[in-house]
């Protein structure tokens, strides 16, 4: 064998490792993010991140959930998920008195479990990444205080029970409690169905006098733009000077604020939400803590996390344009 062959032979023995390393990730390793609602542009937008980062990896990665808001058909995709044995669930809670037991029972079993977007803190979920909600809210609070001078009545919508929007809802309320003279003239459930958004809200205009609505507030990205539209209906009849925040960036509610009809959205970033748990899902799998299951939140030598934020923002007129060219750019989602 001559000089070079074994020179040859002495590198690519010393590479193999690197190689290995490289090469570490394989299209067996499946990953599910199981969303509240599959048919919210929302979680379109989360399943892209999570589908970014999955071809990154070489990975396989998965979209479930039900196709509308049901808590417990979230659960029965969860435990669907779970029997196949991932290699790691991403999941946003709907219910977390009922999601909670089964996310206990997945990471019982091994399966590494991280919640985004809507958290279940009772639950032994390794932590959560998304947006602090009840930031969210005081966001918003502070810009509907700002808007009606401190004094007018507000109806908002909402999934009640589920953590996230119970989280903007307190927010809202910290705000408001400054303010004496704004009034929660009513909690609005919409149970999943925005249309029923737009019907009360046509029915909350009728309102006169001191019972009158001032502001809307959605609390959940897809009845910002029904309202919208019941406040657009009723603007050719002469109905103006109400308020309405919204709550996250889908083309319609972006084209709404910028024509005025919305004041104002508050932005999450579910691509990033979604992007980031997959990593971070694909580095337990491959570097796996024991035990998974303990109590790591009290833990000062977690090797988690309680909570990733990944920030929230006020979208107005003064912004939309260039979150709204981003979203153009990108296609349909």
């Amino acid at each position: 064998m001559g000089v070079w062959m074994r020179g040859t032979i002495v590198v690519l023995i010393g590479l193999l490792p690197l190689l290995e390393g490289c090469t570490r990730h394989s299209k067996s390793e499946h990953y599910y993010l199981i969303a509240t609602n599959l048919d919210v542009a929302y979680w379109k937008t989360a399943a892209d991140g999570f589908q970014k980062a999955a071809a990154e990896f070489g990975v396989t990665a998965e979209t479930r959930g039900p196709k509308n808001f049901d808590p417990q058909a979230e659960v029965e995709e969860f435990r669907t998920v779970v029997g196949r044995k991932p290699a790691g669930i991403l999941v946003s809670v709907a219910s977390s008195q009922l999601l909670a037991p089964e996310i206990d029972a997945a990471i019982a079993a091994g399966i590494p479990v991280i919640t985004m977007d809507s958290d279940s803190p009772e639950s032994k979920r390794l932590y959560f990444i998304g947006t602090n909600n009840l930031e969210a809210g005081r966001l918003g609070g502070h810009r509907v205080a700002a808007v009606l001078n401190g004094k007018g009545n507000v109806v908002f919508f909402t999934n009640p029970g589920q953590p996230n929007l119970d989280e903007r809802l307190k927010g809202y309320k910290d705000v408001f409690s400054g303010y004496p003279g704004i009034k929660v003239a009513d909690v609005f459930d919409i149970k999943g169905d925005t249309g029923t958004a737009m019907d009360k809200t046509e029915e909350y205009i009728g309102r006169k006098g001191a019972e009158r609505v001032d502001a809307f507030v959605c609390l959940e990205s897809a009845s910002g733009k029904d309202v919208g539209e019941a406040l657009k209906r009723a603007k050719t009849k002469g109905d103006t000077g109400r308020l309405l925040v919204a709550m996250d960036t889908d083309e319609a509610t972006l084209r709404l604020v910028k024509d005025g009809t919305i004041d104002s959205t508050i932005a999450q970033k579910p691509y990033t939400m979604a992007r980031l748990g997959l990593k971070a899902l694909d580095d337990m799998y491959h570097y796996p803590v024991k035990p998974l299951a303990a109590d790591y939140g009290l833990d000062p030598f977690s090797p988690f996390p309680a909570f990733i934020d990944t920030g929230v923002a006020l979208v107005d007129k003064s912004n939309a344009d260039s979150i709204l060219s981003r979203k153009v750019a990108a296609g349909p989602q």
